[in-house]
């Protein structure tokens, strides 16, 4: 995996990046990574600078979630709000975490605070107890740290380069 650019990021975005970084290096198995908002709006990811590949991958055919991290994080979040919504039927308290086998992969979503989720995509081969247990590492270290200012500026570095650059250079006050 090649590491994200955390130039301009504050300290708390590059140490979560640092983390989610570790997290997909450490843990064997892991594909992909993705820190979904509770408003299901991708925050952080193991692979961001993928968008142009997944776009070609809808073409051809790739293990896993098309090979995009927003992809992954849609799924993410359909788990998610699939289980709270569940957990409130059942009335047995707020979801924890959800693990999905399936013959070629496996997918993780846990919580980490005010809604927001980590999503992990596995290999067949990943050991489960030992994805679960390092996504709750991360979990203890990143839950706190995520407050609305660090989430408003991870969805901001986010954005395409394009939309930022995209407005009107035209001087303010010109006559016409």
């Amino acid at each position: 995996m090649t590491a994200p650019s955390t130039f301009g990021l504050s300290s708390e975005a590059r140490n979560l990046h640092w983390l989610l970084t570790n997290l997909v290096e450490e843990v064997p198995g892991i594909r992909s990574v993705a820190v979904v908002s509770s408003d299901g709006l991708l925050l952080l990811s193991s692979d961001p600078g993928r968008n142009e590949e997944a776009r070609q991958a809808r073409e051809t055919p790739r293990a896993g979630p098309r090979g995009s991290a927003a992809d992954l994080a849609t799924v993410v979040s359909g788990v998610g709000s699939l289980t709270v919504g569940a957990a409130r039927l059942m009335d047995f308290g707020p979801v924890k975490h959800t693990m999905v086998a399936m013959d070629e992969g496996s997918l993780f979503v846990m919580s980490i605070s005010d809604g927001s989720l980590l999503g992990v995509h596995g290999s067949a081969e990943c050991d489960m107890s030992v994805v679960a247990y390092h996504m709750a590492l991360f979990v203890g270290r990143a839950g706190h740290v995520l407050t609305p200012e660090l989430r408003s500026e991870l969805r901001k570095s986010l954005e395409p380069e394009s939309s930022v650059s995209s407005v009107s250079s035209e001087p303010t006050g010109s006559a016409r």
